[in-house]
């Protein structure tokens, strides 16, 4: 036998592959997204036949702008969602589409406009318009190749528009249903306002700000009694909206509430409040009013009770009653009662009512029969006072910057010096704000276009309810599957409390309301709406061939009447309809129309953030029960905000924002995925530099682990498969998760957990793979040679890589694409036109289990001693140790129908049933294991590494007997 050292690096099977440890994905993706571009992947999969579908319909975002982190997390929950029921055995159809009429787009070319000075309104509306459809259109192209670069699959080439002449058309043919069942009305309510924008808006078009308004505490004079001591006494009120004050009719108060008279006994100097001045207040408020007008305790008091008696017969004059130079506006006088919305909590126990500018005092005056003598139209479309309204014409509420205007300071100033005002203050509070201008909105009476939800919808759809309000409540409850099921009860409780829906907007991109009212009838005549099929046809036809443009063409209103009734007779329609019926209608000219839509013309699912409770969602829910009887959704996911990594709300001007465009120049679009499946979307997620640093960790980890799997797989053939009933027990074990890891993919899959699948098959690849499976098995693996238990280990490794590359496809799609890639490099081939693998029921094996259970335990207390003395630097390496085991005698027979050493990665071990010695380690979770260390005896394998007795006894230098026969 010669002594020399041999070098045997060269006769091991050491890994094989190209795959790179540095992934590069910000350099390589863009190159496998021309690849499947090429090779058409989401056309090939439509040609699978014989396959459930599954519909996933998008919900349209704004095409205006750039992609923010809120929109990536959107579309990539959307892909995941698609590509696992894709791989689940289903053929699972999206088509992305945008949204592209409506305010934002609007207001992107007025702000163009206001650039150049230019003024909108004396643009052609059509040309104007055609500005909006070409805006629109370029943002869409920029929107679709940012959301292709995040690896979103559908029909890119074919999306879906709502400016699309055949979607116009039937946004208008949605329309003419609700015109022709009879649920559209004309009615005048107040409305929430944009003065900025001159136009009514949708609760989903509001956003709510802090801000801070004017508050002020106001005196109406008491008449009409006959009582002398309730007579000139003055009832408070208390608004933050002083700009309401002109349009006052009425006071009303809690049936209730105590209330008491108060009278002034004394004042400071600087004081409204006057000596001998008596207020009916509540009692439980008095003293917090009276305190807003600097009164101390000692300065009033209280004189009596006002009962409901002394209520009943009170009369109000307005604080500008007989005020020279006020014309008469305010001397009515003022209505005074009971209303149920009236409190203590706050205020003064009396509210101010001006029904063109609240919605309970309005619904109040309606349900009495009175709007006639309360409403009014002191407020123009841009927020300012009519221009002939004594001391306040032309004031505006806002500036057009949004900011606050003229109107409050001087309605304040004229109630101080006609002696009206006790008391004025700031309040910061929420309030609502346009979410596209970001300025306050007002409600203001306007005659709108609404949908009765109430009213009998009498189409022939009545299985889920008679109204559009119960076919939708029903919906929710027995049709809809909710996740997360907390998704349900705020959609509910909306829908349940809802007014009608105000369909009309005043402005010029979108599909109007194609409808026509008979010249000088009122909204309550049986004839004032046209409804007349053959007209309808006509709009519908002409939108179909040239868009919603038709209808602003010369002489529109003689082309769709003409012949059929008489075009003077009739007034045409201009307003728009509110976008959240176009997206609303998304369902009809979509999963109905399109040949690749669904087959029933319902969506399996709709996914968007939880704001959509009050958006799409709830818009959607409302036109489909109004058109088709029910839900156009059988189920909805929503999912949280985007937070910066404090927590915090993401801004331009904090500076804490994450661009998707910036993770992807930095890291690639597979960690952005990677974040989104690491992350419980239910909840708001975090993200920034120190989470993405964590989410690259783990992909990193990820990588390597298949990375040792291709490695190991280079020359691997089905000939050198092994049958899993010949398999050793660690193989068999490998199969048993698997088969537990494959029910908990699918149906996590299935459920849309993808956290839960994520973290399920990261800690199977992780723990069970890379620190025990491949670590014990690296030594067969490269030293073996062609022997059974190296032909099972790579046969299990070939069972991995099939599994572990789709279950993981739908999230890291870049990276399983080059996986796999890797062993199929053939053309055409790639991961996403794969099924997940079905896993045999045979590999489950709950007894093998838990004996390996057992045995992963007492390895633990084996690896966790030798830590010690590597630590120690008692040793370098696990293969220079054969420690004694002791442990009961149940256990002993466990470990040793097994190689304990090899699965210890020690070069011998000894078990014992004796006692442990006194200072054998132990882990304090794992009773009745101890572990003495001791020195593996003999030389070391000049291959294997391995320190074993019979080495340089054969006939290969230096090597130990399993390593001879290796090569021979």
């Amino acid at each position: 036998m010669s002594e020399q050292t041999t070098d045997y690096k060269d006769t091991l099977n050491l890994p094989k592959t190209e795959f790179p440890m540095r992934a590069g994905l910000p350099k390589r993706e863009p190159e496998w997204l021309a690849r499947w571009e090429e090779i058409g992947i989401y056309d090939r999969l439509r040609e699978k036949t014989g396959r459930e579908s599954f519909t996933l319909h998008d919900g349209p975002p704004y095409a205006n702008g750039n992609l923010h982190i809120g929109h990536a997390l959107n579309k990539i929950l959307k892909d995941m969602v698609v590509r696992s029921q894709q791989m689940l055995g289903k053929d699972a159809r999206y088509i992305p589409g945008w949204d592209c009429h409506g305010l934002p787009i609007e207001w992107k070319i007025e702000e163009k406009y206001r650039k150049k000075g230019r003024d909108k309104d004396a643009v052609p509306v059509i040309e104007f318009r055609q500005e909006c459809r070409e805006f629109a259109a370029g943002w869409v192209d920029i929107q679709r190749q940012e959301f292709k670069r995040l690896g979103i699959t559908g029909k890119w080439e074919n999306p879906y528009l709502t400016m699309d002449f055949h979607a116009e058309r039937v946004i208008a043919a949605e329309f003419q249903k609700f015109l022709m069942n009879g649920t559209l009305y004309q009615g005048s309510k107040p409305v929430m306002w944009s003065p900025v924008e001159k136009t009514a808006l949708a609760e989903a078009e509001v956003e709510y700000h802090d801000k801070e308004s004017f508050t002020v505490w106001v005196k109406f004079k008491v008449v009409g009694t006959g009582d002398a001591t309730l007579d000139s006494a003055k009832v408070v009120i208390w608004t933050t909206t002083p700009w309401t004050m002109p349009s006052n009719k009425a006071v009303v108060y809690g049936a209730g509430i105590s209330y008491g008279l108060y009278e002034v006994i004394g004042r400071p100097e600087e004081c409204w409040a006057r000596i001998g001045e008596r207020f009916i207040l509540s009692d439980a408020l008095a003293e917090d009013v009276l305190g807003r007008a600097r009164l101390e305790p000692s300065m009033y008091r209280r004189l009596c009770d006002i009962t409901s008696e002394d209520l009943a017969k009170i009369q109000l004059l307005h604080p500008l009653h007989g005020v020279e130079g006020g014309h008469g506006e305010w001397d009515d006088i003022r209505d005074f009662r009971a209303a149920d919305f009236v409190t203590d909590s706050e205020g003064t126990g009396f509210v101010h009512c001006a029904p063109s500018h609240g919605m309970e005092e309005f619904e109040l005056y309606r349900d009495l029969g009175m709007l006639e003598q309360v409403i009014t139209y002191n407020v123009m479309e841009d927020g300012r006072f009519r221009a002939d309204m004594p001391f306040f014409g032309g004031k505006a509420i806002l500036k057009p910057n949004g900011k606050e205007g003229n109107a409050n300071g001087a309605i304040i100033e004229k109630l101080a010096e006609v002696g009206g005002l006790l008391a004025r203050g700031k309040i910061k509070h929420s309030y609502p704000h346009s979410w596209r201008s970001k300025a306050p909105v007002i409600y203001r009476n306007t005659p709108q276009w609404f949908a009765a939800v109430d009213k009998p919808v009498n189409d022939g759809q009545d299985t889920y309810g008679k109204t559009i309000r119960k076919r939708a409540l029903t919906s929710i409850d027995e049709l809809v599957t909710w996740t997360p099921p907390t998704g349900r009860n705020r959609l509910y409780s909306m829908i349940e409390a809802r007014p009608d829906w105000v369909l009309s907007r005043q402005r010029a991109w979108g599909v109007p309301l194609t409808c026509f009212t008979k010249t000088g009838s009122l909204p309550t005549d049986e004839d004032y709406l046209l409804r007349n099929e053959e007209v309808n046809a006509r709009v519908l036809a002409a939108f179909e061939a040239e868009g919603a443009d038709a209808w602003y063409q010369e002489g529109a209103k003689e082309r769709f009447l003409g012949g059929i009734v008489a075009p003077e007779d009739y007034t045409q329609v201009f307003d728009i309809l509110d976008v959240w019926f176009d997206s609303g209608s998304t369902h009809a000219f979509v999963l109905r129309d399109r040949a690749d839509g669904s087959d029933d013309g319902l969506a399996d699912l709709y996914l968007e953030g939880t704001d959509q409770h009050r958006g799409w969602f709830h818009s959607s829910m409302l036109q489909s029960c109004g058109t088709q009887g029910r839900a156009p959704y059988r189920g909805v996911l929503t999912h949280g905000f985007t937070l910066d990594e404090k927590g915090m709300k993401m801004s331009k001007s904090i500076g804490n924002t994450v661009s998707p465009e910036d993770v992807i120049r930095q890291y690639g679009a597979d960690i952005l995925r990677l974040w989104v499946a690491q992350s419980d979307y239910t909840s708001d997620l975090r993200i920034g530099p120190e989470v993405l640093k964590g989410v690259a960790d783990s992909y990193r980890r990820l990588r390597n682990t298949m990375r040792f799997m291709l490695g190991s797989l280079a020359d691997f053939t089905p000939e050198d498969q092994v049958a899993p009933e010949a398999m050793p027990e660690l193989e068999q074990w490998v199969l048993h998760r698997l088969e537990q890891l494959d029910t908990t993919v699918r149906e996590g899959y299935a459920a849309y957990d993808f956290q839960g699948v994520f973290q399920a098959v990261f800690q199977f690849a992780t723990v069970d793979l890379s620190s025990f499976y491949f670590d014990i098995r690296k030594d067969v693996l490269y030293c073996d040679g062609d022997t059974a238990e190296r032909r099972a280990a790579r046969t299990v490794l070939d069972i991995l890589y099939q599994r572990l590359t789709t279950w993981l496809a739908p999230v890291l799609t870049f990276t399983m694409e080059e996986v796999w890639l890797e062993r199929h490099a053939e053309e055409g081939s790639s991961v996403h036109l794969q099924d997940i693998p079905q896993t045999p029921s045979s590999w489950s094996n709950p007894d093998l289990a838990e004996k390996w259970s057992s045995i992963r335990k007492v390895r633990r207390v084996v690896t966790g001693a030798l830590e010690v003395q590597r630590r120690e630097k008692n040793i370098g390496s696990s293969l220079e140790a054969a420690p004694v085991v002791y442990v009961s005698a149940d256990v002993a027979e466990v470990l040793k129908s097994v190689s304990f050493a090899d699965l210890c990665i020690t070069s011998g071990i000894e078990i014992s049933t004796e006692a442990a010695p006194e200072a054998a380690f132990t882990l304090e979770d794992t009773d009745g294991v101890a572990v003495s260390f001791a020195k593996a005896s003999g030389e070391k394998c000049q291959r294997c590494w391995k320190i074993l007795p019979d080495v340089g006894q054969h006939s290969h230098a230096g090597v130990c007997g399993r390593c001879d026969a290796a090569l021979r």
